[in-house]
């Protein structure tokens, strides 16, 4: 599906002067998605990454293909249930960091089956009107 986008960008701050309007096409999954055949979308439910402007309803861009790295945020099966969580790698210790203060973080022990599935790469968010 194309979208058509505003060839000058949307100031956050005072208003630029009149610019053409001129409009290319976005396509986006060519924004979006890397590796189709490793990309995947998950509707996000709870509130545990706030802080990572990730929130209830959001829909998340997986993808599979990229390893998972300290610092990202990753889809993960722990013990067989998925989440999604900032992957955390520090001295030989493995966490999934919340992104709100009222979970804890889940450090992985030797009893704990972690599955990192893919790396959010981006995401969709509605806002209300």
């Amino acid at each position: 599906m194309f979208i058509p986008i505003g060839a000058t960008p949307v100031s956050a701050g005072f208003p630029s002067p009149a610019e053409d309007y001129a409009q290319k096409r976005l396509d986006i999954n060519e924004y979006l998605v890397r590796n189709p055949v490793s990309t995947f979308f998950f509707t996000v439910k709870g509130d545990s990454m706030q802080e990572a402007d990730i929130f209830e309803g959001d829909i998340l861009v997986v993808d599979r293909s990229l390893g998972p790295a300290h610092g990202h945020i990753v889809v993960a099966f722990v013990n067989g249930e998925r989440l999604v969580k900032r992957l955390s790698i520090r001295e030989g210790k493995v966490m999934l960091l919340a992104g709100n203060p009222a979970y804890p973080a889940l450090i992985l022990r030797g009893e704990t089956e972690l599955e990192v599935w893919g790396v959010v790469i981006g995401k969709f968010k509605r806002i209300p009107v």
